[in-house]
């Protein structure tokens, strides 16, 4: 998870974003952009937030 930021809260205003305007879902954003999907939900939700599908986006 180099190439993307290291700050929670940067990261999640990264990942919505490209989850917004790039990703149908987070299994294709990291599918491409080759993240541990584990890794990111963890680091996440240790700032309380977590995948919501149906928004497709970090609530």
């Amino acid at each position: 998870m180099s190439n993307i930021p290291n700050d929670p809260m940067m990261l999640l205003s990264y990942i919505n974003t490209k989850l917004r305007d790039d990703y149908p879902n987070l299994d294709s954003l990291c599918e491409d952009l080759n993240l541990n999907q584990k890794e990111l939900t963890d680091k996440l939700s240790a700032i309380s937030y977590t995948y919501d599908a149906s928004l497709n986006r970090f609530l």
